[in-house]
């Protein structure tokens, strides 16, 4: 039997990127995945929709696939998300919390629409899925909440160049310590994971840095590597830690990372908030 036979995992924004690299992981172990995601139409600056993510999805595993047009920023839709993955798999193992928004503004600059797009998909859409995921995890055998956030470093140079974005993130990290400690006496795990290196993502490319950033970067594979050690770790053992991909990696033997490099001739760029 594979590590995630009869698994059932939830992953916000899976339709491409580190939440479609983790969804085809597990999907490779046996894992029945749904994912949700905003894209079921093409959109030229973004790759992929829901429906091509799920065709990738199911070709790299045996499991069931179920992708779900949703946005976290609305109540009625995490309930629908949640509704529909419970009702297609008969419950919830692991919650994997990967969307998310982001824009690096001074504070001068920051427009209300973009501060409310961090702040309701980062930290409120974040805490509502774990919500409402709750009841099902309780249920389940080594149930996981994995956060894609960095570390709490209160270093002032993660607050000033952007507040906002930081705020937002650092609200994700919160939710683990939280969920860590509030869960304990179900067995539930509560972690974050976050990357040693930029990774390249539409984030990256259309936000941070183009071309020149991506050159720099790793591939979505080495967070969703990392994920895969995470999640078969025992729940009641593994929870309120801020893993970094690199370090999972390497307590699992791993010491080559040249094959996650997008060009492996260039120096890899460190990623915010390390």
């Amino acid at each position: 039997m594979r590590t995630f036979d009869n698994k059932t995992v939830l992953i916000t924004g899976g339709s491409r990127g580190i939440g479609k690299a983790i969804a085809i992981r597990l999907a490779a172990e046996g894992a029945n995945i749904a994912f949700a995601g905003k894209t079921a139409e093409p959109n030229p600056k973004l790759e992929g929709t829901i429906y091509t993510a799920a065709e990738e999805i199911a070709k790299a595993g045996s499991g069931k696939v179920l992708p779900i047009q949703g946005d976290i920023r609305f109540d009625e839709s995490i309930k629908d998300i949640v509704k529909r993955t419970v009702e297609m798999f008969g419950g919830i193992d692991i919650l994997i919390n990967n969307a998310s928004a982001i824009n690096l503004s001074a504070t001068e600059q920051v427009e209300p629409k973009r501060y409310d797009l961090m702040h309701t998909i980062n930290v409120r859409g974040t805490f509502f899925m774990s919500q409402a995921c709750i009841p099902y995890l309780k249920q389940a055998h080594n149930p996981h909440i994995l956060n894609l956030s960095p570390p709490l470093n209160l270093d002032p140079r993660w607050f000033g160049p952007h507040l906002a974005y930081t705020m937002s993130k650092y609200g994700m990290s919160m939710i683990v310590i939280g969920l860590a400690e509030e869960l304990r006496g179900y067995r539930i795990a509560a972690n974050a994971l976050w990357p040693r290196t930029t990774i390249a993502t539409a984030a990256v490319q259309n936000v941070l840095g183009g071309d020149f950033l991506i050159q720099r970067s790793r591939t979505p594979e080495i967070v969703a590597d990392a994920a895969y050690y995470i999640l078969q770790r025992p729940s009641f053992e593994t929870s309120g830690n801020f893993f970094i991909d690199e370090d999972v990696l390497s307590a699992e033997g791993v010491t080559d990372f040249t094959k996650y490099a997008i060009n492996p001739d260039q120096k890899l760029m460190n990623d915010l908030f390390l």
